[in-house]
């Protein structure tokens, strides 16, 4: 089989960012469903996906599950891991400063592939994702000031392991470039699972009453919490992985721009200067990522 082209990789790993933008809007609609409730739907209707692809495709589901221990420990540490720790950072801290501190998972991935074969790290990809976290942090608290309080200490420590978590399997993906990215199919059922028992375990259920909220699970489940890991998998592999960490912020920029377009959320000062920051950072640190797609030589080392 031919090795995709990396700017063609690149491109579907900006596809799963732009999934990931429609991800608040979904959850809005998605109502009083606790949040591991949610996250077992959701991972549920993704593996189904999966699953009816290696049906119709006359795959042997079987085959996705004979993995290297390590690749089981990345895939389900990864997309179970985050989410256990995102909403335990949720729980025990403020939300704004638990979202903020979560949210350096895309400037952790452009410094970690820098220890990556054959990537370089420049000085525009570290000062465009510092630009863009900036301007996530204004979207997030909405301009208003951090308090970290030590008193939600455990809270800030989940956030910044659910960071390390997400920048991490992002990044180690890369050493599993020869896997076939339908193995992410296993690791949505198996985060389904493991869910699932969170949720018996710390929450009460609760059955949409409307299809409204049915279809906004779906909507999640086929989406940003389904197609999008599919896609970001082969983004990271194949792809300039330094760039789609910069363009990661563009997530809870368009994220906002929708929520303001189709919800009550009200434009502010705070959100404009944090879209601007975000539009400036992403340019910056995609330098090398928007002359590739534009058929442009790299920045090589020696400039």
């Amino acid at each position: 089989m031919a090795q995709p082209s990396r700017k063609f990789a690149t491109l579907l790993g900006l596809f799963a960012i732009l999934l990931w933008a429609v991800l608040a809007l979904f959850t809005v609609y998605t109502g009083d469903i606790p949040p591991f409730q949610l996250t077992a739907m959701s991972f549920a209707i993704a593996f189904s996906a999966a699953l009816l692809k290696w049906i119709f495709a006359r795959q042997n589901p079987l085959q996705f599950l004979k993995l290297p221990p390590a690749l089981w420990v990345l895939g389900v540490g990864g997309l179970f891991g985050y989410h256990f720790f995102y909403f335990l950072a949720l729980k025990s801290a403020p939300p704004a400063e638990a979202g903020l501190i979560a949210y350096l998972w895309p400037l952790l991935i452009v410094l970690f592939s820098a220890l990556l074969p054959g990537e370089r790290l420049f000085w525009f990809h570290i000062a465009g994702a510092i630009i863009s976290l900036l301007g996530a942090g204004l979207l997030i608290t909405k301009g208003e000031s951090l308090n970290l309080n030590p008193e939600y200490t455990d809270g800030y420590l989940a956030a910044l392991t659910c960071a390390f978590i997400w920048s991490s399997y992002s990044v180690l993906s890369r050493k599993f470039s020869d896997v076939s990215t339908d193995v992410i199919g296993t690791f949505c059922g198996v985060t389904a699972i493991l869910s699932f028992v969170c949720h018996l375990a710390l929450e009460e259920t609760v059955i949409p009453g409307d299809l409204i909220t049915w279809f906004a699970v779906l909507g999640l489940g086929l989406g940003p919490v389904g197609a999008a890991f599919f896609l970001w998998d082969f983004g990271v592999k194949h792809g300039d992985i330094q760039g789609l960490g910069v363009l990661s912020y563009l997530s809870p920029l368009l994220s906002t721009l929708i929520l303001i377009a189709l919800t009550p959320t009200v434009m502010s000062v705070s959100l404009v200067a944090g879209c601007l920051l975000i539009t400036v950072g992403a340019a910056i640190g995609s330098l090398n990522t928007l002359k590739e797609m534009i058929g442009g030589r790299p920045t090589s080392p020696a400039e």
